[in-house]
């Protein structure tokens, strides 16, 4: 199964979302997303087996429990595969940071942030 396919369902995000917060047991998984959802624990079992084979998550046993945590790896080759678009997002980003930046020094030092080009009362 494609990685997006695997992400493209929200109650599997939303599993990986909790994993990632450190390995759980089934039971808990469940707990969470069965109120979320609204859905049946058998349901779980199957989101948390379609993560299991996509490789999303591994499973270790303990004792009568099955303890799931997030494998990284099919997350690398999507971080990777998403490299190639960066250059969208990345200058905007970079550019929020600065102007985030500005108001925080202007704050500190009792001024109000520099008018931008699109605010009213700026030049340009």
């Amino acid at each position: 199964m494609h990685a997006f396919d695997v992400l493209g369902d929200p109650v599997r995000r939303r599993i990986l979302e909790l994993l990632a917060d450190g390995e759980m047991s089934s039971g808990a998984v469940g707990e969470v997303v069965q109120r979320e959802f609204g859905i049946s624990q058998p349901a779980v079992s199957q989101h948390l087996k379609v993560l299991r084979d996509g490789g999303f998550a591994t499973v270790r046993p303990e004792g009568a429990r099955r303890l799931y945590s997030v494998a990284p790896e099919p997350l690398r080759e999507i971080d990777a595969w998403l490299d190639r678009f960066r250059r969208f997002w990345t200058p905007h980003l970079d550019a929020l940071a600065t102007e985030l930046a500005r108001g925080r020094r202007a704050r500190r030092a009792g001024g109000r942030p520099p008018a931008t080009d699109d605010e009213p009362g700026s030049s340009g």
